[in-house]
């Protein structure tokens, strides 16, 4: 995937209240009514695409502190984060990544929750190296049965 991306084909680097208003303002009433996806760059800006964008792509390619998708709402005399979750099968995040998610999100002076609406738990499978959804925390893969870690173990350089 990553051997995809052409160069300036990531998203739109949002790092103010301005910056979001002004690519918010460019966006359908189609692509308002779903979930943008999202990356924090290692430089800690939030970056965001059209939902069936890749999160690679929206990153250029580069690793990232987070990423998954994002929906916003106007609440009073600002943007809010009206849901956000760590759902990235590009770079299958940690639920702790929030910490990167929550300042780049400050930063841009955008509302937010508390931690990720939904989180996804990822896990590599030590057996047979399949990437994992955990669901109801039956941490059992999927593809083989055998037992997933308790701990992430993705390689965030995916």
């Amino acid at each position: 995937m990553k051997a995809a991306v052409r160069p300036g084909s990531g998203g739109c680097r949002i790092s103010s209240a301005a910056d979001f208003s002004a690519w918010i303002a460019e966006r359908s009433a189609t692509e308002l009514a779903e979930p943008f996806t999202f990356v924090v760059g290692t430089d800690g800006a939030l970056r965001l695409a059209p939902r069936r964008s890749e999160h690679v792509a929206c990153a250029g390619g580069d690793m990232v502190l987070s990423a998954g998708e994002i929906s916003f709402t106007r609440e009073a005399d600002r943007w809010a984060v009206s849901e956000v979750s760590n759902q990235s099968t590009g770079y299958c995040p940690d639920v702790t990544s929030w910490s990167a998610v929550a300042l780049a999100l400050d930063d841009a002076e955008l509302g937010r929750p508390s931690g990720f609406t939904h989180e996804v738990v990822f896990r590599r499978c030590p057996n047979c190296q399949e990437h994992n959804i955990v669901r109801e925390d039956d941490f059992v893969c999927v593809f083989c049965d055998s037992d997933l870690p308790a701990t992430w173990n993705m390689d965030s350089t995916a």
